[in-house]
């Protein structure tokens, strides 16, 4: 499965119709700076979704049009980065609203949900709250550790060993690179699922 093309359409702060419109949605949920938007350019061999450097750098709701080679259409919804807001923008709490009224109303289905957390860091507080929401809320979500290429082998081996500790069986879990582009194929194959 490969994606063909990627379009930006609009990015949100609040409800809007087009959340409601019958096209599958992927949404990409992680802290700030996890590399959220990076990843979403690799997955889509593009620059659509804008990167910095600088953490809380999205502050809405950005959605994608994503076709793969079998002509489906798909949203890839990138959320804020949870757990950090510059004070210029809408604001830590504000941001954090704007993720839950989209996640976990019952109003919006996704598809999938992508959780990326950053392997060299392993799980934060804020990631634990997530993932058992995800879980609460009945989501079919997979997890993404990403920024795998800066870990040794044993570091490595010592977050995934964490990690499954966590996820168990049922939660699928990618190690990722974006410089690499290790676990792309996997990430692909899991996301059209």
């Amino acid at each position: 499965m490969k994606i063909t093309s990627t379009k930006f359409i609009k990015g949100l702060v609040s409800d809007d119709e087009i959340l409601a419109d019958g096209v599958p949605q992927i949404a990409f949920v992680g802290r700030s700076n996890v590399g959220k938007s990076s990843l979403i350019n690799t997955l889509t061999k593009s620059s659509a979704s804008r990167t910095s450097s600088f953490p809380g750098r999205t502050q809405e709701i950005n959605i994608f049009l994503v076709k793969n080679d079998l002509n489906d259409s798909f949203y890839f919804v990138d959320l804020p980065g949870y757990g950090f807001a510059r004070s210029s923008g809408l604001g830590r709490e504000k941001i954090g609203e704007l993720i839950d009224s989209y996640l976990f109303n019952s109003i919006y289905t996704q598809k999938k949900v992508v959780m990326i957390i950053d392997a060299t860091v392993g799980m934060t507080e804020k990631d634990i709250l997530m993932f058992n929401e995800l879980i609460n809320h009945q989501k079919n979500f997979i997890i993404v550790a990403n920024k795998i290429d800066k870990l040794t082998q044993s570091e490595y081996h010592k977050q995934m060993t964490e990690l499954k500790k966590m996820a168990g069986d049922i939660y699928p879990i990618i190690p990722f690179s974006n410089k690499t582009k290790k676990g792309l194929e996997a990430l692909i194959d899991e996301i059209f699922k």
